[in-house]
């Protein structure tokens, strides 16, 4: 009885596991032509993923294997969005690795092995757990990045990856010693309690928290530890650029929550102000560097460097209203960010990378309704209402306000409007430039119907932000009162 109660909350994982092994070695059966059929498989496990999280959810949060896993809303909520980013991510993807012969099985498994650390990740409550997925999440990326090995661009994209990512490891792993040290325990509640209750050592606890939240900085790509994101964003094929930059934002938001507002909240005087120093640089550096891009990948990973600092705003605020809107500011963000590289591999072609701003230029004489989604997209990233990235925006400005940062929201305001400047120049290269190339856009059914729900999603969800707003907040307030 005490192992199915230990196996049910993780029920969505382990099947997860079983099926990504079982794709993995029946993949080595199929000849490269029939791979659509590992694709299916893919999907159906994704599928059924959802079921089971769906299935096993129950109102309270469930502790699992002595503490060390949790299955709660905000979890569950986190997981089945990671389940709808990744099957995306693959559906986007399909035609354009398939020409540049990377539409393998290896990317497939390599892909669901990157979304159980994940997994494991947004449902840890222990440090053991938390660093176990952060693991498996990494190394799974850094395959992923180098899986082109004739290009000499994106094996030097992974090599700068995996480097700067073990300093990140090792400095987290440094971080949760000390904070074991001064507590005496990795479980994050009992951390909680033991801080709170004044046993713990206070100069090694400070000491501690800098190597973690430095750790957490690296792997959100906020500013001074972003080196690797245009980097990797630039050097990756597109579609593993959109892997890195859409599902694991949605784990990395889960795993911030989980440390600093789980296990360190007693310690928030502390953290609160590091994350306003890292979100002010953040946003600037972001924000400035990306106007002086030609590259859409490199000014995209200076934008989500930019709208990381965006989202440590909502968390620094604190309290519930804090931190609902920093997760609806993370799904608001993965789902633009899904568009924005979805759109970049539409237009490329084999031999043909759609990359930089003159590739969209005249979008509008060759494909209207294209040109339309993109610019739903880019008015929602710039914060141009009435779509849902004007709410996110706003939400999270109103949760600063409420926490007494006034001149922190002004602060913030000004750096959104320096940032408008290059989502609205790739609008106006669409619309009012005349085009380069005059080759037609050659696109599958599914992929054009999907950009089209996605893009009108974004501005849908701008229409009626609601319900979605509500599903963060009270995810967040179920999940953060429970413990």
């Amino acid at each position: 009885m005490d192992l199915m109660m230990n196996l049910m909350p993780a029920a969505a994982e382990i099947f997860l596991l079983v099926m990504a092994c079982l794709i993995l070695i029946a993949d080595l059966m199929i000849k490269q032509s029939g791979r659509l059929l590992t694709y299916v498989w893919v999907q159906f496990t994704l599928m059924g993923c959802a079921l089971i999280t769906v299935g096993t959810h129950d109102n309270i949060a469930v502790h699992a294997f002595n503490n060390m896993f949790v299955d709660d809303l905000m979890s569950d909520v986190l997981k089945l969005l990671t389940y709808l980013a990744m099957s995306m991510m693959l559906v986007y993807s399909r035609q354009y690795l398939t020409v540049r012969g990377l539409f393998t099985g290896e990317f497939m498994v390599l892909a669901l092995f990157a979304m159980l650390g994940m997994m494991v990740m947004i449902s840890a409550s222990h440090f053991l757990t938390l660093y176990l997925g952060l693991e498996l999440l990494s190394l799974s990326l850094y395959a992923i990045v180098a899986l082109q090995r004739d290009s000499s661009v994106a094996t030097e994209a992974a090599m700068k990856y995996f480097i700067l990512g073990a300093l990140a490891s090792g400095l987290l792993l440094y971080g949760m010693s000390m904070l074991y040290g001064a507590t005496g325990s990795l479980e994050l509640d009992a951390v909680s309690n033991a801080i709170q209750s004044g046993e713990a050592d206070q100069r090694l606890l400070v000491f501690g928290l800098a190597f973690v939240v430095s750790g957490l900085a690296f792997k959100l790509g906020v500013v001074p530890f972003h080196m690797w994101v245009p980097d990797v964003y630039h050097g990756a094929p597109t579609a593993m650029t959109m892997l890195i930059g859409s599902a694991p934002k949605l784990a990395a938001f889960a795993f911030v929550v989980r440390i600093l507002v789980e296990g360190l909240q007693p310690l928030v005087q502390h953290w609160s102000g590091m994350l306003i120093i890292l979100a002010i640089a953040s946003m600037g550096l972001g924000n400035l560097t990306a106007i002086a891009q030609t590259n859409l990948k490199r000014m995209f990973a200076y934008s989500t460097i930019a709208h990381m600092g965006f989202m440590l705003l909502g968390l620094l605020s604190g309290g519930i209203e804090g931190y609902g809107a920093a997760m609806f500011y993370t799904v608001v963000y993965v789902l633009m960010s899904l568009g924005a590289f979805g759109m970049i591999m539409l237009m490329s072609r084999e031999g043909f990378e759609a990359d930089t701003l003159n590739d969209f230029k005249g979008l509008n004489q060759r494909s209207p309704w294209l040109a339309f989604l993109m610019l739903l997209l880019m008015f929602s990233m710039a914060g141009v209402p009435p779509t849902v990235g004007f709410y996110a925006k706003f939400s999270v400005l109103n949760a600063v306000v409420q926490s007494g940062h006034i001149w922190l929201a002004v602060v913030a305001v000004l750096f959104s409007l320096i940032g408008a400047f290059y989502y609205l120049r790739i609008v106006k290269l669409m619309y009012f430039d005349a085009p380069e190339s005059h080759t037609p856009i050659s696109v599958g059914q599914d992929t054009v119907l999907l950009m089209s729900l996605n893009s009108l999603g974004v501005l849908l969800l701008g229409l009626l932000p609601g319900g979605l707003m509500s599903i963060c907040a009270v995810a967040v307030q179920q999940s953060l009162l429970l413990h």
